[in-house]
């Protein structure tokens, strides 16, 4: 019955990770892609140029492909709570269940709302109207975000409630909404989403330049998002960086495991990479190439602060919780970090090399550089999940960070059977959905950008050419 329960536990963990690990590949573009398209609309109406119109019509198309697939993803999430994780939502309905309400009906509504205003709005509204619906769902989309942050922050750092008669009870709304990890992981995923959409509209503007085709506008579109793509993924690797000492604070355990660290160090060194040294049976890697001092930097912002090893907390959570296995995946978690961070500075550093070309009137004629764009489109979502399998996994075996473990969270009514059912009808459904998101993203990518006329038929949307 205990290998049942096990196994039961799993499946329930694969689905939520298949499911949730799916819909994040939509959410970092539609945060970035949002506040982009609103930009190219208000220059549109702040310089008249018609380019403008053209590079805002021809990403928000892609915004909005984008934004139906995440939304049709994400609403099954939801349910597994219910179904899969009864338990679960039994003990952190009444803590969890407020941001997700707030989100629900506040942050997505408004979202929706404006975005549905700013599709059949164009000849419709005003101008200055029109373009307040864009921001409007700009700033829908990050407060959907904020609050389902909120939500998961609490599940890493439970702030703002108490637990009575085996369930968490809200106790502070301001100090749930303001839950220093929830912030720091906001501003975190908001820049990656930045980073993302910059990456993407970069990337098309390179290929449509190898083609040959709309160079004048294409370079618009390239210029803005090098403007504001090296800023942000520049800050943004200080951010994370940062968010390493927070986390330090609040789940120690987790900044161990990235190293793969299991005896305390003072000063500690920074695992570049290694071989072995990721189990409790083998704790010493066969090969290692480490930078001295640079994780005591990088978890304490000190290059001389202590940093404590896997061995001794997990001694210590075992004298305040029980006897037990506190200790994570360390292998999936250190190699989590290590993908999300060396592609957040691959990426910045081809969109400053880019930013380098075009500022020396060179970038056109750089076809390999060109192409290195198109190629660097996929990064940014694999930087993305890897940071996602850094958060989750690295907080096992906890589903609430000391207050409720995974094992003892799931439906025990729902069957592996069951389990094994949905998982295989989600894994061909979101299956499907890949092919038509990726064969829609990618068809209307290649579009020549419509030719805009004159004031009169400005709103007319002539047919896409190759």
């Amino acid at each position: 019955m205990s290998a049942l329960a096990v196994s039961t536990v799993d499946l329930a963990r694969i689905q939520f990770a298949t499911t949730s690990l799916y819909h994040f590949l939509f959410v970092p573009l539609t945060l970035g892609l949002a506040p982009l398209v609103a930009t190219m609309q208000t220059i549109w109406r702040r310089t008249g140029n018609p380019d403008w119109l053209r590079l805002t019509r021809f990403f928000g198309t892609l915004m909005l492909i984008n934004f139906a697939i995440g939304v049709a993803t994400g609403l099954v999430q939801e349910f597994q709570f219910g179904m899969n994780w009864s338990i679960y939502s039994e003990f952190v309905g009444d803590v969890f269940g407020a941001p997700l309400a707030i989100e629900g009906l506040a942050a997505f509504m408004l979202e929706s709302t404006f975005l549905g205003l700013w599709i059949f709005g164009w000849d419709r509204l005003s101008p200055k109207v029109h373009l307040a619906c864009a921001w409007l769902f700009a700033l829908g989309t990050w407060l959907s975000a904020f609050f389902i942050i909120v939500a998961n922050s609490w599940m890493q750092r439970p702030v703002g409630s108490t637990v009575t008669d085996g369930k968490s009870e809200l106790t502070s709304i301001w100090e749930l909404l303001t839950n220093r990890l929830a912030i720091w992981a906001f501003g975190h995923v908001i820049m990656v989403g930045i980073t993302t959409a910059c990456v993407v509209v970069f990337g098309v503007a390179c290929w449509h330049l190898l083609r040959g085709r709309n160079q004048e506008l294409f370079m618009r579109a390239a210029k803005l998002a090098l403007i504001v793509g090296i800023p942000i993924s520049a800050i943004n690797l200080w951010w994370g960086s940062h968010l390493g000492e927070v986390i330090t604070d609040y789940q120690p355990m987790k900044i161990a495991a990235t190293e793969a660290l299991w005896d305390t160090e003072q000063p500690a060194a920074f695992s570049v990479f290694q071989i072995g040294g990721y189990t409790k049976e083998d704790q010493t890697p066969s090969f290692d190439i480490e930078i001295p001092k640079l994780l005591s930097f990088l978890a304490t912002g000190s290059f001389n602060g202590k940093v404590e090893g896997i061995n001794p907390l997990q001694a210590e959570e075992e004298a305040q919780y029980g006897l037990g296995n506190y200790t994570p995946p360390v292998r999936a978690v250190y190699w989590s970090m290590r993908i999300m961070a060396y592609l957040g500075s691959l990426l910045f550093l081809v969109l400053a090399l880019g930013g380098l070309f075009y500022w020396r009137g060179t970038l056109e004629g750089r076809r390999w550089f060109l192409w290195l764009g198109v190629l660097n489109i996929p990064l940014p979502y694999l930087a993305a999940l890897a940071g996602w399998m850094l958060t989750e996994v690295g907080r096992q075996p906890w589903i609430v960070w000391g207050l409720l473990k995974t094992a003892n969270a799931n439906s025990p009514s729902v069957s592996t059977t069951t389990i094994w059912a949905s998982l295989a009808v989600l894994a061909l459904l979101y299956g499907a959905l890949a092919v038509v998101d990726f064969v829609l993203m990618r068809r209307y990518a290649r579009f020549d950008p419509p030719e805009i006329g004159g004031e009169g038929d400005e709103f007319a949307v002539p047919a896409m050419t190759y």
